[in-house]
């Protein structure tokens, strides 16, 4: 069976390398059940921008975002 020739495979590695197999394992499982993420498609987004979307900001209003 596949999961005895694992567990061999397992026993061969060092102990100090054990902690990564063991998080590699986990975040695997883990993931499995998960939905793959769609990828984003730029421009679908409805809707116009007016001009004032590309004026500058106001310096009062940069000094906030910093």
């Amino acid at each position: 069976m596949l999961i005895q020739k694992i567990v061999q495979e397992l026993q061969d590695i060092p102990e100090e390398k054990l902690a990564e197999i063991y998080d590699l394992i986990h975040y695997f499982r883990l993931g499995l059940g998960k939905e793959p993420l769609q990828p984003r498609t730029p421009g679908l987004l409805t809707g116009k921008l007016g001009d004032a979307f590309f004026e500058p900001l106001p310096e009062e209003e940069l000094q906030e975002w910093e």
